[in-house]
């Protein structure tokens, strides 16, 4: 079997995404930028929307369930009057309206969006219907009863009213979210229809866009060590579990797969936590009487 190329090298780089680019395609970018032999992101962004993509490399990637899952913040403008097959601008035009909300009415109408709700995925989403992409089905012309899914939504509120037609909208939300499906239901629930027009991911866990680097910064500083200095250790993507500090004993046992000791803390048995010993993230797992029970190690 041939030997995947490229280096061993682990961390996180963080993209600021410009529009027009498909996530797989940062990903791809910054593999070869930085010769990596292995890589993926923490969750998917449309190719019009811009923001962070925080991009994971080597031993990362097993970190990187722990970002998706975080929260995160989209700044987002909604087109009122006009609906899309796409809940966007790229999609044509199905239906529109003469009615425009007031703002309070539109303060009113994100009241129901907060909290627990329950959201149907764009037609056009990486959602699976029988073994099918649901956006390939759309652009073969079939209609598809989507099954609603649960999503957390932190707070959503209006930023910006730049005239009649345009409401900007900010949104932080847990994983699984759409924010075309926000503008397409808040349309709906307006009586006036709605789709994005411009979407940003702000931040996405421990993740900012101000500290994203641009795909023409990536171009430049390619198969550098100016490159390599821009990545964040592994151990950012574990930000949000407690860290418990393995004895040299116990960090031993945990590179082999194996229970280890860790130093006593104030985390619960059976939570979920990661090991390190000396700065460095050996594995992630459980806790359970004085000893971490491993699910992922980290081959560092």
């Amino acid at each position: 079997m041939a030997r995947k190329k490229g280096r061993d090298i682990s961390g996180w780089l963080v993209v600021d995404k410009p529009a027009g680019m498909t996530s797989t395609s940062v990903v791809n970018k910054v593999r070869w930028a930085l010769d990596a032999k292995k890589a993926g992101h923490a969750g998917t962004l449309d190719p019009e929307a811009t923001g962070v993509l925080a991009v994971a490399l080597g031993e990362a990637t097993k970190t990187v369930p722990y970002i998706t899952d975080a929260l995160k913040c989209y700044r987002f403008a909604v087109r009122l009057g006009v609906a899309t097959n796409t809940d966007d601008a790229e999609g044509e035009v199905i239906a529109t309206s003469d009615k425009r909300p007031t703002d309070d009415q539109l303060r009113a109408a994100l009241e129901p969006f907060r909290a627990e709700i329950m959201q149907v995925p764009p037609q056009f989403s990486a959602v699976k219907v029988d073994g099918e992409r649901a956006y390939a089905l759309a652009r073969a012309g079939e209609e598809m009863e989507l099954a609603a899914r649960p999503l957390w939504v932190e707070s959503l509120e209006m930023i910006a009213r730049p005239d009649a037609d345009t409401v900007e909208l900010e949104m932080v939300c847990g994983k699984g979210g759409y924010v075309r499906s926000i503008a397409r239901d808040l349309g709906a629930a307006l009586g006036c229809h709605g789709h994005v027009i411009w979407l940003r991911r702000e931040w996405s866990g421990p993740f900012e866009a101000v500290d994203g680097v641009s795909i023409e910064k990536i171009d430049e500083l390619a198969k550098t060590d100016a490159l390599d200095a821009l990545l964040l250790p592994l151990e950012v993507g574990l930000v949000d579990l407690p860290e418990l500090k393995a004895t040299p004993e116990g960090a031993a046992r945990l590179k082999n797969g194996n229970p280890g000791m860790v130093f006593a803390s104030d985390v619960d048995w059976g939570d979920e936590a990661w090991a390190s010993h000396q700065g460095r993230a050996v594995a992630v797992g459980v806790y359970k009487s004085g000893e971490l029970h491993p699910s992922r190690v980290f081959n560092l």
